[in-house]
């Protein structure tokens, strides 16, 4: 099989690697129908995060189940499933609350080792074992059709990511919130705040067609502005007061002070982007009651209801996906996305 393998930063390259196979009687093998290239994968793809030798890479896909372990009880060969970007064992206390991504067993996630130790290769390939498979994967009832297919697959990162944001940030019917970054989070963080009923979103984006996703998503307002100015024009919108809830979508320090700087005393910030150089105004959260919920999404608590809701027509978050292209491409699809060429590509075996 094929799998992507990140040697250096901006040195991506597909090569052939051996199949995975069934390591234990919890697992499944699972071929690839598409993945992805996400905006985390781009710190070590421009050397932020450092790697020391060649790496797989990938944590987002959707695809055919092919083979399952004797103990597995939820899946079967044949069945489409969704992986959430991290897998989880699904019976420990962490699992059981809900918060999967801190599973006592599932270790790193892809392309990290389980709470076993055994190595788990990253997902942008052709084929992937999974662990835990009945702890990690969720079926759709039939092969969704290629009009669904960019949604679910959307489903095992992006949506899912921008949901936990409006959900840890408290969005309520009415209220105003912003949303700071324009990627695929941040924009799957403007439909999570129009589906729990925000009365007005505003998306922070400079990007003309970055800012067409976010008002086919229901974005009410969009702002060019950054640092104060773009606090001020939120503030304006406000008459004064910011907003009751900021969704912070990108993991940098200066993301996080435009939120701080966009909510009003009492509100909240919700954060998922992936922290780096980030300091917490401890400070302002004291003068102001301000609240910080968030963190690394736990997709596998999120994924049956985002499913049915994307079985249902009621979203389509496959929006997102703007560009496709062949695995046999995914420097390129890289390249496209450093140099925000593309909003999110997927990939196609």
């Amino acid at each position: 099989m094929r799998a992507t393998i990140l040697h250096a930063p901006f040195d991506v390259r597909l090569e052939d690697v051996a199949d995975p196979v069934l390591l234990r009687p919890t697992d499944a093998i699972v071929r690839v129908t598409a993945s992805c290239v996400c905006g985390s994968d781009l710190w070590p793809y421009r050397g932020i995060n450092e790697i020391d030798k060649p790496t797989r890479i990938g944590h987002e896909f959707v695809g055919i189940v092919e083979e399952v372990g004797a103990e597995v009880r939820t899946v079967r060969p044949g069945q489409f499933v969704i992986a959430p970007f991290r897998y989880s064992c699904g019976e420990c206390a962490h699992c059981r609350y809900g918060v999967q991504t801190s599973c006592a067993k599932g270790g790193q996630g892809w392309g990290g080792r389980d709470g076993d130790g055994e190595w788990t290769p990253a997902c942008q390939g052709e084929v992937v074992r999974v662990p835990y498979a009945d702890g990690t994967l969720v079926a759709t009832p039939e092969v969704p059709g290629e009009d669904q297919l960019a949604s679910m697959l959307a489903l095992s990162d992006v949506m899912a990511t921008g949901w936990h944001c409006a959900v840890s940030a408290g969005v309520q019917e009415g209220e105003t919130v912003v949303v700071v970054g324009d990627g695929a989070v941040g924009l799957s963080a403007v439909l999570s705040a129009v589906r729990l009923g925000a009365g007005r979103v505003v998306a922070m984006s400079r990007h003309a067609s970055r800012q067409a996703v976010a008002r086919e998503f229901g974005a009410t307002d969009v702002v060019a502005e950054r640092g104060d100015e773009g606090a001020e024009r939120v503030k304006e919108m406000t008459d004064g007061v910011g907003a009751d809830r900021v969704l912070e979508c990108v993991g940098t320090g200066g993301s996080m002070d435009q939120a701080f700087a966009s909510v009003r005393p009492g509100g909240t910030v919700g954060f998922v982007g992936v922290p780096h150089d980030v300091e917490v105004p401890i400070g302002t959260i004291f003068r102001h009651n301000v609240r910080l919920a968030g963190g690394v999404a736990p997709v596998r608590h999120y994924l049956e209801q985002l499913r049915d809701d994307v079985l249902a027509g009621e979203i389509d978050p496959g929006r997102v996906f703007d560009v496709t292209m062949p695995l046999a491409e995914v420097a390129e699809a890289y390249a496209a996305m450093d140099e925000r060429r593309a909003i999110k590509v997927m990939l196609r075996p």
